[in-house]
């Protein structure tokens, strides 16, 4: 394996190529019309137009990018997160074409991007699951209503293929729920390629916990700890930190077990994040998905193992990757992470397309990182997700952690496009936070101090 191309965008194909370098690989990026004058363009060694602006017409079609591939004779396809990084299609085109796919085997992917099969998967390995319905497709809605009420409200519409909380509904009350899976239905239809939609069982006071593991294809596999996602807008997350807060070390042990447990009886291969929504009151924890891929939020992971989870990935592909066990993964202090997103907090956090006419980022020395595929007097594209940068912050504990990133976002400047600089500095400064107390209604319930008057 000599060159990689990267079938993605952003700061995530910015990330992959600077581990690719430290690995000596050749990197090939492709691009849109949209992204031609894109930061992760001029960092690749070669670069290759794959079809106009719009997703579904370039980054999307997978022919497009294995013919981007096969032009530039690359030996392995890296797809990053989101677009075609969990269609086991893609990942068999990939290896169709006798090119290493980084990432776990296309009939993983399958069972795990299946919502239902996954659930019966996890229930098998002994991993407790939240009820919920099976697949519902197309315009098969009717025994909707009855499934919601064996199930009981509040619940959720969520996309069977989908991801990252796109498309997602909650739905209280019996009358609000066909308008919110139709609307959920073409959502899916239009992000994913695929319609077909499940109800869940909805936990109004619960903390989102995922574990991330990385499996080495023969049952082993280990887990890089825990982190909160439970800071959310819009079901989509903001901050994350690693270790979660406030966790206890019998259900951290639990949780991390299960997602192994997960893990080896796939002979999983690869990095992975297996999610789970955890009881604030109880601690009882329940099994959401396994998403098969890099995760947007997987720095700080890294930050607190000294991990590098891509170059785990590109030395597995390699096939020089040796086993790691459990015991020498430590963990080492606490991370925070902070997603900066072009949008306007003021109007439900809706995206802020524009030019970029200053942009001003920390600097990334003591314990501060930056991932950003974005420059001053770049575009941010309405085509694609607005996030512009993410913050990293390392520190020995909690509270040092959350300082650091207090001034790191005191160094940070946006102009030309709204932002959400000044609504994560009220939550860095919210004492609800602080004191680690954090749900996914944490946003919701303090909205109106987290909002206040944006600059």
């Amino acid at each position: 394996m000599r060159k990689v191309l990267i079938a993605n965008r952003g700061e995530i194909a910015c990330r992959i190529i600077r581990s690719c370098r430290d690995a000596g690989l050749s990197t090939v990026a492709v691009y849109s019309e949209a992204d031609q004058d894109a930061l992760h363009v001029s960092l690749a060694d070669e670069a290759y137009l794959i079809g106009p602006g719009p997703a579904r017409e370039s980054y999307l079609v997978a022919e497009h990018v294995i013919d981007a591939a096969m032009t530039s004779k690359a030996d392995a396809v890296h797809p990053g997160y989101g677009f075609l990084s969990e269609n086991a299609e893609f990942a068999e085109a990939v290896a169709a074409r006798n090119l290493i796919w980084i990432g776990p085997e296309p009939s993983t992917i399958r069972k795990m991007g299946d919502k239902e099969q996954a659930r019966e998967i996890a229930r098998s390995a002994g991993v407790p699951v939240l009820p919920g319905s099976g697949r519902l497709v197309g315009g098969n809605l009717d025994d909707i209503e009855r499934m919601a009420d064996t199930i009981g409200f509040p619940l959720l519409v969520k996309a069977s293929a989908g991801g990252g909380g796109i498309g997602m509904k909650r739905v209280d009350h019996r009358d609000q729920l066909r308008p919110l899976a139709e609307s959920t239905q073409k959502m899916a239809e239009k992000v994913f390629g695929d319609g077909a939609i499940y109800l869940e069982k909805y936990l109004p006071a619960a903390r989102h916990v995922e574990i991330q593991i990385f499996g080495f294809g023969d049952g082993h596999a280990i887990h890089l700890y825990d982190r909160d996602c439970s800071l959310q807008r819009r079901f989509q997350k903001i901050v994350e930190e690693a270790p979660a807060p406030l966790l206890p070390e019998t259900i951290r042990d639990e949780i991390s077990e299960a997602a192994c447990r997960l893990a080896r009886e796939q002979n999983y291969g690869g990095a992975g994040t297996v999610e789970f929504i955890v009881d604030t009151k109880t601690f009882d924890f329940y099994f959401l998905e396994m998403n098969t891929r890099i995760q947007v939020e997987h720095p700080v992971t890294e930050m607190v193992t000294k991990c590098d989870l891509v170059s785990m990935q590109l030395e597995l592909a390699r096939g020089t990757l040796a086993h790691i066990r459990q015991e020498d993964v430590l963990l080492t202090g606490h991370a925070i992470e902070c997603r900066l997103y072009a949008e306007n907090p003021d109007r439900n956090f809706m995206p802020s397309p524009g030019t970029l006419t200053a942009l001003r980022l920390p600097e990334q020395k003591d314990g501060i990182r930056i991932d950003s595929g974005f420059r001053a007097g770049d575009e941010i594209s309405m085509f694609y997700d607005p996030m512009i940068a993410k913050i990293i912050c390392h520190a020995d504990t909690r509270s040092d952690a959350i300082a650091k990133m207090r001034r790191a976002l005191d160094q940070t400047e946006v102009e030309g496009v709204k932002s959400n600089l000044a609504f994560l500095k009220r939550v860095l400064l919210h004492s609800g936070f602080s004191a680690g107390d954090v749900s996914t209604g944490f946003v919701d319930q303090h909205l109106t101090d987290l909002i206040g008057q944006q600059d």
